[in-house]
């Protein structure tokens, strides 16, 4: 029996010769004296074939490539080269279950309770944080931290917004017409539209000018001519420093305390919802993810820039004081030398 075809092939279906098909036999008689004898050309391109094939440039993949004949062998060399991954696996896994929802009967109670854990976290996700205490600091931290959990919480949903839209209107399209899983999302994708724009905000809340290029190119150029002054000194480099250091601490410690409010606060509004929507509809990959460990690790970033910017700063000093006092030596003992110099150089006897 036949070989089956092989899915792994490129375009998944290759060539099937069946070995009952008739064979052409060939006898070869054996040489008289009369026969002609064979030629050698043959044998010559045999092995001018082989020294060509064997030479270090026929195996680099890449000339393979441009050398197949065929899209399906460039497809092929090309997969080759690429290898397997995840990604591979994902894909076969996916493309393998073609049913719209793989869950129908528990699909509507998921879209539900998916739509209501948004309203729960577009409600209470982004109100201000209960803060330590920390004294008189207390309100500009905690208008920090409710900015940075603003950012995250309403980032994070106007994603799962979209994406949750999107997925419907692509498996309406790939549900059959007028089946029962065609009219669930159907209804589930207009639920999913009209409430879109509603969800979706703005998301840092602040006033239209103060994010618009004139004011930030202002702010940053004063910050600039600030800095250049400071530079200009040994005690203004220190405080440049100091202020800095305090201030990069600072937006480390609300950037990582926001992250964790954000965190908690999607993780029990919306976590679990979203997980059991993505299952009951199959093969879609994974829920989005919010912004929070991205936060947080721009908060260690700014934590060890912090703790080096101090010592950075004081060596600097430190060292440019260290060349001026040298500097200063230098010429003073020139100028004395100058003086002892010229004064016995008056006393000498002509």
């Amino acid at each position: 029996m036949a070989d089956s075809p092989d899915a792994s092939d490129y375009g998944h279906y290759r060539c099937v010769v069946s070995p009952e098909e008739p064979r052409v036999e060939v006898s070869i008689e054996p040489s008289t004296e009369s026969s002609v004898e064979p030629s050698v050309e043959p044998v010559e391109s045999s092995l001018t074939s082989k020294v060509f094939d064997d030479l270090l440039l026929d195996r680099i993949e890449a000339l393979q490539v441009l050398r197949a004949k065929s899209p399906e062998d460039k497809g092929r060399l090309l997969e080759k080269i690429g290898g397997r991954g995840k990604a591979e696996q994902d894909i076969v896994n996916e493309i393998s279950k073609p049913k719209p929802l793989w869950r129908p009967d528990r699909f509507e109670e998921a879209h539900r309770l998916a739509m209501r854990s948004i309203e729960v976290l577009d409600r209470n996700g982004a109100r201000s944080a209960t803060m330590p205490r920390i004294g008189p600091l207390k309100p500009i931290a905690q208008w920090m931290v409710q900015m940075i959990t603003r950012w995250i919480v309403r980032n994070h949903q106007n994603s799962i917004v979209t994406k949750i839209r999107k997925l419907y209107e692509r498996r309406e399209a790939n549900a059959i017409w007028g089946s029962p899983e065609h009219h669930m999302l159907r209804r589930a994708r207009i639920n999913a539209v009209q409430v879109e724009k509603g969800f979706k905000a703005d998301t840092l809340g602040l006033p239209t000018f103060l994010l618009g290029g004139a004011f930030l190119t202002t702010v940053l150029s004063g910050l600039q001519t600030l800095a250049r002054n400071a530079l200009n000194s040994g005690v203004g480099t220190i405080v440049f420093g100091v202020i800095m250091a305090v201030v990069l601490a600072a937006i480390a410690w609300a950037a990582l305390f926001g992250a964790g409010v954000s965190r908690r606060r999607i993780r029990l509004s919306t976590d679990q919802p979203l997980k059991a929507l993505w299952e009951t509809i199959g093969a879609c990959g994974k829920p989005p993810r919010d912004a929070s460990y991205d936060f947080a690790l721009y908060a260690i970033i700014l934590t060890v820039l912090a703790w080096i910017v101090i010592p950075f700063m004081i060596w600097f000093v430190v060292h440019n004081i260290r060349n001026d006092v040298t500097d200063a030596v230098d010429s003073s003992t020139t100028a004395l030398g100058a003086i002892v110099q010229f004064t016995f150089g008056r006393r000498s006897p002509v």
